[in-house]
Protein backbone atom coordinates (compact mmCIF):
# COMPACT_ATOMS: atom_id res chain seq x y z
CA UNK A 1 0.00 0.00 0.00
CA UNK A 2 1.63 3.43 -1.13
CA UNK A 3 1.25 6.45 0.81
CA UNK A 4 0.38 9.46 -0.75
CA UNK A 5 1.15 12.69 1.20
CA UNK A 6 -1.69 14.61 2.26
CA UNK A 7 -0.15 17.81 0.33
CA UNK A 8 -0.14 16.15 -3.02
CA UNK A 9 -3.71 15.00 -2.84
CA UNK A 10 -4.54 18.17 -1.91
CA UNK A 11 -3.08 20.06 -4.58
CA UNK A 12 -4.48 17.63 -6.67
CA UNK A 13 -7.78 17.79 -5.59
CA UNK A 14 -8.01 21.75 -5.89
CA UNK A 15 -6.37 21.37 -9.50
CA UNK A 16 -9.03 18.94 -10.51
CA UNK A 17 -11.96 21.47 -8.56
CA UNK A 18 -10.62 24.77 -9.97
CA UNK A 19 -10.05 23.61 -13.32
CA UNK A 20 -12.80 20.81 -13.99
CA UNK A 21 -10.23 18.17 -14.93
CA UNK A 22 -11.75 15.05 -14.54
CA UNK A 23 -15.54 14.71 -14.20
CA UNK A 24 -18.39 12.24 -13.95
CA UNK A 25 -18.25 9.65 -16.68
CA UNK A 26 -14.35 10.46 -17.88
CA UNK A 27 -12.32 7.88 -19.44
CA UNK A 28 -8.69 8.81 -18.85
CA UNK A 29 -5.56 7.38 -20.61
CA UNK A 30 -2.60 8.56 -18.29
CA UNK A 31 0.99 8.59 -20.15
CA UNK A 32 3.02 6.26 -17.94
CA UNK A 33 6.60 6.26 -18.30
CA UNK A 34 7.63 4.86 -14.87
CA UNK A 35 9.62 7.93 -14.08
CA UNK A 36 8.82 9.47 -10.51
CA UNK A 37 6.12 12.43 -12.01
CA UNK A 38 3.90 9.89 -14.03
CA UNK A 39 4.35 6.98 -11.31
CA UNK A 40 2.89 9.86 -8.54
CA UNK A 41 0.52 10.81 -11.26
CA UNK A 42 -0.87 7.03 -11.31
CA UNK A 43 -1.75 6.84 -7.50
CA UNK A 44 -2.68 10.42 -7.17
CA UNK A 45 -5.31 9.09 -9.65
CA UNK A 46 -5.93 5.67 -7.63
CA UNK A 47 -5.94 7.69 -4.42
CA UNK A 48 -8.63 10.61 -5.87
CA UNK A 49 -10.97 7.56 -7.55
CA UNK A 50 -11.36 6.38 -4.22
CA UNK A 51 -12.41 9.94 -2.70
CA UNK A 52 -14.58 11.56 -5.55
CA UNK A 53 -18.17 11.17 -5.21
CA UNK A 54 -18.17 11.24 -9.26
CA UNK A 55 -17.17 8.09 -11.05
CA UNK A 56 -14.76 8.16 -13.79
CA UNK A 57 -12.18 5.22 -14.90
CA UNK A 58 -8.30 5.28 -16.10
CA UNK A 59 -6.02 3.42 -17.49
CA UNK A 60 -2.10 3.72 -17.60
CA UNK A 61 -0.14 3.68 -20.56
CA UNK A 62 3.27 2.77 -21.19
CA UNK A 63 5.04 3.75 -24.49
CA UNK A 64 8.51 1.90 -25.25
CA UNK A 65 10.61 3.30 -27.80
CA UNK A 66 11.65 -0.13 -29.30
CA UNK A 67 15.40 -0.25 -27.96
CA UNK A 68 14.65 -3.27 -25.73
CA UNK A 69 13.65 -1.60 -22.59
CA UNK A 70 12.55 -3.77 -19.80
CA UNK A 71 9.21 -2.30 -18.05
CA UNK A 72 7.55 -5.92 -17.07
CA UNK A 73 8.36 -4.44 -13.38
CA UNK A 74 5.89 -1.36 -14.82
CA UNK A 75 2.98 -4.04 -15.52
CA UNK A 76 3.45 -5.81 -12.34
CA UNK A 77 3.09 -2.63 -10.00
CA UNK A 78 0.13 -1.71 -11.71
CA UNK A 79 -1.26 -4.81 -11.36
CA UNK A 80 -0.01 -5.11 -7.31
CA UNK A 81 -2.20 -1.64 -6.81
CA UNK A 82 -5.14 -2.73 -8.91
CA UNK A 83 -4.56 0.04 -11.83
CA UNK A 84 -5.33 -1.23 -15.66
CA UNK A 85 -2.04 -1.17 -17.61
CA UNK A 86 -1.13 -1.91 -21.05
CA UNK A 87 2.52 -1.62 -22.89
CA UNK A 88 2.57 -0.30 -25.99
CA UNK A 89 5.39 -1.28 -28.20
CA UNK A 90 7.34 0.77 -30.78
CA UNK A 91 9.95 1.68 -33.52
CA UNK A 92 10.18 5.35 -32.61
CA UNK A 93 14.15 4.79 -31.99
CA UNK A 94 14.46 2.78 -35.43
CA UNK A 95 12.78 5.78 -36.94
CA UNK A 96 14.40 8.22 -35.06
CA UNK A 97 17.82 6.58 -36.42
CA UNK A 98 16.81 7.79 -40.01
CA UNK A 99 15.05 10.96 -38.91
CA UNK A 100 17.57 12.79 -36.63
CA UNK A 101 20.71 13.76 -38.13
CA UNK A 102 23.51 14.30 -36.27
CA UNK A 103 23.82 17.62 -33.82
CA UNK A 104 20.38 17.85 -34.26
CA UNK A 105 17.84 18.09 -31.41
CA UNK A 106 16.04 15.31 -30.09
CA UNK A 107 13.28 15.88 -27.56
CA UNK A 108 11.02 17.13 -29.25
CA UNK A 109 11.03 14.03 -31.60
CA UNK A 110 10.67 11.46 -29.43
CA UNK A 111 8.22 13.59 -27.43
CA UNK A 112 5.94 14.26 -30.32
CA UNK A 113 6.08 10.49 -31.50
CA UNK A 114 5.26 9.48 -27.84
CA UNK A 115 2.58 12.10 -27.44
CA UNK A 116 1.23 10.66 -30.83
CA UNK A 117 0.88 6.87 -29.99
CA UNK A 118 -0.86 8.16 -26.65
CA UNK A 119 -3.45 10.17 -28.96
CA UNK A 120 -4.00 6.98 -31.20
CA UNK A 121 -4.30 4.27 -28.23
CA UNK A 122 -7.31 7.21 -26.52
CA UNK A 123 -9.16 7.47 -29.77
CA UNK A 124 -9.20 3.92 -30.76
CA UNK A 125 -10.19 2.98 -27.15
CA UNK A 126 -12.61 5.69 -26.49
CA UNK A 127 -10.45 7.68 -23.72
CA UNK A 128 -12.11 11.07 -24.30
CA UNK A 129 -8.92 12.99 -21.81
CA UNK A 130 -5.03 12.15 -21.88
CA UNK A 131 -3.43 12.54 -18.24
CA UNK A 132 0.02 13.81 -18.41
CA UNK A 133 2.66 14.34 -15.08
CA UNK A 134 4.09 18.03 -15.50
CA UNK A 135 4.70 19.81 -12.67
CA UNK A 136 4.97 23.20 -11.64
CA UNK A 137 8.65 23.11 -11.63
CA UNK A 138 8.05 22.15 -16.16
CA UNK A 139 5.53 24.60 -15.99
CA UNK A 140 8.31 27.16 -14.54
CA UNK A 141 11.16 25.84 -16.77
CA UNK A 142 8.99 25.88 -20.07
CA UNK A 143 8.09 29.42 -19.53
CA UNK A 144 11.96 30.85 -18.84
CA UNK A 145 12.88 28.66 -22.07
CA UNK A 146 10.49 30.10 -24.01
CA UNK A 147 11.18 33.43 -22.98
CA UNK A 148 14.72 33.13 -23.15
CA UNK A 149 15.51 31.46 -26.32
CA UNK A 150 12.21 31.19 -28.87
CA UNK A 151 11.31 35.05 -27.70
CA UNK A 152 7.33 33.80 -26.73
CA UNK A 153 5.42 34.14 -23.02
CA UNK A 154 3.96 30.60 -22.96
CA UNK A 155 4.22 28.32 -20.40
CA UNK A 156 2.30 24.89 -19.82
CA UNK A 157 -1.93 25.04 -18.71
CA UNK A 158 -4.00 22.82 -16.84
CA UNK A 159 -5.93 21.76 -19.87
CA UNK A 160 -6.17 22.72 -23.46
CA UNK A 161 -7.85 20.27 -25.90
CA UNK A 162 -5.66 18.78 -28.76
CA UNK A 163 -6.01 18.58 -32.77
CA UNK A 164 -7.84 15.53 -32.55
CA UNK A 165 -9.70 16.45 -29.90
CA UNK A 166 -8.54 15.25 -26.95
CA UNK A 167 -8.32 16.77 -23.74
CA UNK A 168 -5.44 16.86 -22.54
CA UNK A 169 -4.91 17.44 -18.34
CA UNK A 170 -2.14 17.80 -16.02
CA UNK A 171 -3.53 17.11 -12.42
CA UNK A 172 0.05 17.31 -11.12
CA UNK A 173 0.63 20.91 -12.49
CA UNK A 174 0.63 22.53 -8.81
CA UNK A 175 2.88 19.98 -7.30
CA UNK A 176 7.17 21.00 -7.16
CA UNK A 177 8.75 18.32 -8.55
CA UNK A 178 10.80 17.32 -5.39
CA UNK A 179 7.44 16.68 -3.86
CA UNK A 180 7.02 13.91 -6.79
CA UNK A 181 10.61 12.46 -5.79
CA UNK A 182 9.70 11.92 -2.47
CA UNK A 183 6.76 10.12 -3.03
CA UNK A 184 8.88 7.88 -4.93
CA UNK A 185 11.68 7.27 -2.10
CA UNK A 186 9.44 7.12 1.05
CA UNK A 187 7.38 4.48 -0.76
CA UNK A 188 10.21 2.95 -2.39
CA UNK A 189 9.27 2.30 -5.79
CA UNK A 190 11.61 1.53 -8.28
CA UNK A 191 11.62 4.22 -11.52
CA UNK A 192 12.69 5.03 -14.20
CA UNK A 193 15.69 7.81 -14.98
CA UNK A 194 17.69 9.83 -17.08
CA UNK A 195 19.23 6.27 -17.94
CA UNK A 196 16.33 5.56 -20.01
CA UNK A 197 16.78 8.72 -22.25
CA UNK A 198 16.97 7.69 -25.91
CA UNK A 199 19.64 10.46 -26.59
CA UNK A 200 22.41 8.19 -24.34
CA UNK A 201 22.79 5.82 -27.70
CA UNK A 202 23.00 8.35 -30.54
CA UNK A 203 25.79 10.89 -30.99
CA UNK A 204 23.72 13.80 -31.32
CA UNK A 205 23.78 17.28 -29.21
CA UNK A 206 22.49 17.30 -25.47
CA UNK A 207 19.48 19.55 -24.55
CA UNK A 208 21.33 21.96 -22.67
CA UNK A 209 18.78 24.87 -22.62
CA UNK A 210 16.84 22.93 -20.38
CA UNK A 211 20.03 21.74 -17.91
CA UNK A 212 20.61 25.58 -18.11
CA UNK A 213 17.24 26.81 -16.75
CA UNK A 214 16.96 23.99 -14.52
CA UNK A 215 20.09 25.83 -13.24
CA UNK A 216 19.46 29.27 -13.10
CA UNK A 217 16.26 28.72 -11.44
CA UNK A 218 17.54 26.81 -8.46
CA UNK A 219 19.98 29.54 -7.85
CA UNK A 220 17.55 32.50 -8.04
CA UNK A 221 15.31 30.04 -5.99
CA UNK A 222 17.96 30.03 -3.60
CA UNK A 223 18.17 33.49 -3.31
CA UNK A 224 14.46 34.20 -3.38
CA UNK A 225 12.72 30.85 -1.38
CA UNK A 226 9.39 32.49 -2.33
CA UNK A 227 9.94 32.51 -6.09
CA UNK A 228 7.55 29.44 -7.04
CA UNK A 229 5.11 30.77 -5.30
CA UNK A 230 5.09 34.08 -6.63
CA UNK A 231 5.63 32.80 -10.17
CA UNK A 232 2.35 30.40 -9.78
CA UNK A 233 0.46 33.09 -8.86
CA UNK A 234 1.22 35.57 -11.87
CA UNK A 235 0.38 32.40 -13.81
CA UNK A 236 -2.46 33.11 -12.92
CA UNK A 237 -2.55 37.08 -12.65
CA UNK A 238 -1.69 37.61 -16.99
CA UNK A 239 -2.11 41.34 -17.97
CA UNK A 240 -2.33 41.12 -21.11
CA UNK A 241 -2.44 45.01 -21.65
CA UNK A 242 1.06 45.69 -20.16
CA UNK A 243 2.57 44.15 -23.28
CA UNK A 244 3.56 45.20 -26.69
CA UNK A 245 0.92 42.76 -28.74
CA UNK A 246 -1.59 45.39 -30.21
CA UNK A 247 -5.20 43.36 -29.94
CA UNK A 248 -4.23 43.63 -26.36
CA UNK A 249 -3.48 47.34 -25.93
CA UNK A 250 -6.37 49.60 -24.29
CA UNK A 251 -8.13 52.01 -26.60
Amino acid sequence: MVELSKKISSLVGRTNAQYGLIKEGDRVLVGFSGGKDSTTLIHALNHLKKVTPFNFEFKAVTVTYGMGERVEFLAQHCAQHGIEHEIIDTEIFELAGEKIRKNSSFCSFFSRMRRGYLYSTALEQGYNKLALGHHLDDAVESFFMNFLYNGALRSMPPKYIAENKIEVIRPLIFCRERQLRAFAQTNEISVIGDEACPAMRFDIKMPHARENTKKMLAQMEEENPQMFISLKAAFNNIQTNTFFQEEYLDN
